[in-house]
């Protein structure tokens, strides 16, 4: 296979900060190369160079043998390099159709959009990918898998050779995944050169041909995919050997009972849940995509309060119809989703932090003590370990897994005793979630009540002191931490009307 792309000592300085040293990255055609490394390492700083968003400050780009300038996106498009973001930027007041080809639809006399032509070309596309979609679909309607189609489908409108997916399945169940996969390979059999980013290693061994790996803005190595150990890859990435111990179960049976839900109902998505929750367990809720554990959570944070049902709070009844509510209850929530609900992305570290508990630093003229929150919000930098440069950093330019910590240091300034986390890990590299799985069985070493979300078996059965399972809204049972992943999947396949263990 000869080399698509080839890119040579590409350097890249921010105020600050070097990003990227001196990087050599390579892909051939007909090829899935990974692209992997800790959150920060510079991923997806190289890729946004390779695709017009950064011009490097040294190093050059070659295409098929020949140096290319790449001002701006549309200069990559033109050359066939596609981008498929984390973040899914189609708009969902558009159909299928439209969101391809927008800003280049094909028109009739007096500057009419050609609906039929739109729709067809749209339509031989999908033809192309093997996938029956319907070009007039509107996109709001459409899953998340169905929308990841949509975008290659509009990367491949271009006629992208290249096509770079960051974080492709972070959203996707098992099904939805061996369908992305199928697109993938079939692209792969008719010459396109794929750049997949990735954390998940069980996807790396299926898919990818080779794996690139950077460290702090350098590449650490190339290897062979199927040839390389998984733990060798991973040290690569972390720079050491990396052990991640589970969780050790406390004997909690004299513990005080933190949280306690009776008969939590909202809709259909969550029916007549109850529970217990102790001050020190950390209790893990499985279940399929759709189960309600996310909705449950945020019944319990008053995001969206249930409809009935009683939520108990140290021993006395609360009434929780806002997220204010619950934080006056002791109530954190860490949402799946951290940069809409999580942190204020425009703001420094230090007003993040400080956002659940601004009162306190503020007087009665509503001036705000910045010198105590500088001190305070170092002191939660230096405790989580956020690498930043200083608590001015804009959080927006801060790894995912620090953003990460920058939430928690918020609600552990709010001084919540019982914290919700939602898919804690989704989106961060091996390193960073070892060191959020350290946190948690920290926290709840603490005394902290403490619920974990997460899609990850290993992750709940490594971090649970029990696992809580729902299907279609209901609580199937309650497993203790060493059950198997075959007991939870028989009770998140419960369907209703089955009585729980």
């Amino acid at each position: 296979m000869s080399d698509l792309v080839r890119m040579q000592g590409i350097d890249k300085r921010f105020p600050g900060v070097h990003a990227l040293r001196a990087v050599d990255f390579d892909l051939r055609a007909g090829e899935v190369h990974a692209l992997m490394g800790e959150n920060g390492a510079g991923k997806s700083t190289l890729m946004k160079c390779l695709s017009g968003v950064y011009q490097p400050d040294g190093g050059r780009i070659l295409i098929d043998g020949a140096a290319v300038a790449l001002p701006n996106p549309r200069a990559a498009q033109d050359l066939g390099i596609g981008i498929i973001h984390q973040e899914l930027a189609l708009m969902r007041d558009l159909n299928v159709a439209q969101n391809i080809w927008i800003g280049r639809e094909p028109r009739l006399s007096l500057g009419r959009i050609d609906e039929a032509r739109l729709n067809a070309d749209a339509a031989a596309i999908f033809r192309g990918m093997n996938v029956a979609m319907d070009p007039r679909a509107p996109v709001a309607a459409l899953t998340i898998a169905r929308q990841q189609m949509v975008e290659i489908a509009k990367a491949l409108s271009f006629r992208s050779r290249v096509l770079i997916m960051d974080e492709p399945t972070a959203a996707l169940n098992d099904s939805e995944i061996a369908e992305l996969f199928t697109i993938i390979r079939r692209l792969r059999a008719e010459g396109v050169g794929i750049i997949y980013i990735s954390h998940k290693m069980d996807e790396i061994r299926r898919i990818a041909d080779r794996v690139t790996v950077m460290r702090d803005g350098a590449t650490v190595g190339t290897v062979q995919a199927a040839e390389t150990p998984i733990a060798q890859i991973i040290a690569m990435m972390v720079g050491r050997e990396l052990v991640d111990e589970p969780v050790a179960i406390p004997d909690l049976s004299a513990a005080e009972c933190a949280l306690e839900l009776r008969g939590i109902t909202r809709g259909r998505e969550v029916r007549d849940v109850s529970f217990s929750l102790k001050r020190g367990e950390i209790l893990g809720f499985a279940g399929l995509m759709g189960a309600g554990r996310t909705e449950l959570a945020r019944a319990i944070f008053g995001a969206e309060p249930p409809e009935s049902g009683e939520i108990i709070v140290h021993g006395r009844p609360v009434t929780i119809r806002s997220p204010a509510d619950a934080v006056r209850a002791g109530i954190g929530y860490l949402s799946e989703d951290r940069k809409h609900y999580g942190l204020a992305l425009g703001m420094d570290v230090r007003a993040n932090i400080a956002l659940a508990s601004l009162a306190r630093y503020t007087d009665r003229l509503g001036r705000i003590d910045e010198q105590e929150l500088a001190a305070v919000s170092n002191r939660y930098i230096d405790m989580l370990s956020i690498r930043t440069p200083h608590d001015r950093q804009e959080v927006r330019l801060l790894s995912g897994g620090n953003q990460q910590k920058v939430v928690i240091a918020k609600w552990l300034l709010r001084d919540c005793d019982i914290l919700i986390f939602d898919e804690p890990t989704r989106g961060i590299d091996v390193g960073a979630k070892a060191e959020i799985h350290r946190l948690l069985a920290d926290l709840a070493g603490q005394g902290k009540a403490i619920i974990v979300i997460s899609s990850e078996l290993p992750e709940l059965l490594r971090l649970s002191h029990r696992i809580a399972v729902m299907c279609e809204g209901r609580l199937t049972g309650i497993l203790p931490g060493g059950a198997s992943q075959e007991r939870i999947m028989a009770l998140a396949t419960r369907r209703e009307g089955m009585a729980a263990e």
